[in-house]
């Protein structure tokens, strides 16, 4: 028999809990001929900023033992035409569509939310604060709860309509703290982690493999990292939270899950195997099945000590 796999997030019924992580499947669309996105239960796509970006330069990947590095340097094409170009074939897709924005400033943030806003298609926005604040001397929202404040609460006046899931960084002292600025701010759930910066060097060359030196750690590496910070994120709040960070298989997803997450994102794996994210929805209802239990009982079910 079935199982009922649907979560209910900021009001919105999604069919499952296995989302695609932004900056991994880009469009969605990339994806129609590799794997059935009506079997998951969003489609993030890649973060969308107010104008087009060409983005970094070559090489802007390198692989590492446990995952990947990525400076891809947030390409896109912007968001009027992610509206007019992107948006009305996804509409076609049954599944829901979660539009991942960015800025450089508070008020970039509040004019893509808003465009998107009005938007047929869309069930969320999911806001990307590790990016740097030009107009603040490079500070990164993401890592002080003052500015991840200021934008949130922006994005949240300018999104009248669509739910607001905000983005955490890892790179904090503290991550409660950062659970409760964007909280106050008035965010609807919480998706985390946001990738490590590491380097990777050519000891051939001296020099880094990467163009832009510093990238974005992703995969198994950051696993247990990204469970121990939403666990001790659960701990903070009663908001929904959405796992991210090195989920290949059933199983990892799970562990996030019985942590407290309402939802998982799949992201390097598609990379390997652009069906991994519907064989993850398969894995947890397989395991439902043998423990004659349900996703919500199983939710945030971790026993400490």
């Amino acid at each position: 028999m079935k199982k009922d796999l649907s979560v209910e997030i900021a009001g919105v019924r999604f069919k499952n809990p296995v989302w695609t992580a932004s900056g991994t499947f880009g469009y969605g669309l990339e994806f129609r001929d590799f794997t059935d996105l009506e079997r998951l239960g969003a489609v993030v796509v890649k973060g969308l900023s107010l104008k087009p970006r060409t983005g970094n330069p070559a090489p802007r990947i390198v692989e590492t033992p446990c995952g990947m590095l990525n400076a891809i340097g947030l390409q896109n094409v912007g968001v009027e035409a992610f509206i007019t170009e992107k948006l009305p074939e996804l509409e076609k897709i049954d599944t829901r569509i979660v539009a991942n924005i960015f800025g450089e400033t508070v008020a970039e943030y509040s004019e893509v939310a808003k465009r998107l806003d009005g938007a047929p298609g869309l069930s969320a926005v999911e806001v990307n604060i590790s990016c740097p604040n030009v107009k603040k001397g490079g500070i990164v929202f993401g890592t002080d709860p003052k500015e991840a404040f200021r934008v949130v609460s922006a994005v949240r006046k300018a999104a009248k309509r669509l739910p607001v899931i905000t983005k955490l960084s890892p790179n904090v002292t503290d991550i409660k703290v950062m659970v409760k600025a964007v909280e106050d701010a008035g965010t609807d759930a919480i998706s985390l982690i946001n990738t490590i910066p590491a380097m990777v060097v050519d000891v051939e060359k001296r020099r880094p493999v990467l163009a832009n030196a510093i990238g974005g750690l992703s995969g198994p590496a950051i696993r247990p990292v990204a469970v121990r910070l939403l666990w001790e994120a659960r701990k903070a709040t009663r908001l929904p939270l959405i796992g991210i960070g090195g989920i290949m298989t059933a199983g990892d997803a799970l562990e996030f899950i019985i942590a407290g997450a309402a939802a998982v994102q799949v992201g390097t794996a598609s990379f390997i195997d652009p069906d991994s994210a519907v064989r993850v929805v398969d894995g947890i209802e397989g395991y439902l099945g043998r423990h004659r239990t349900t996703l919500k009982e199983l939710t945030g079910s971790l026993e400490v000590n």
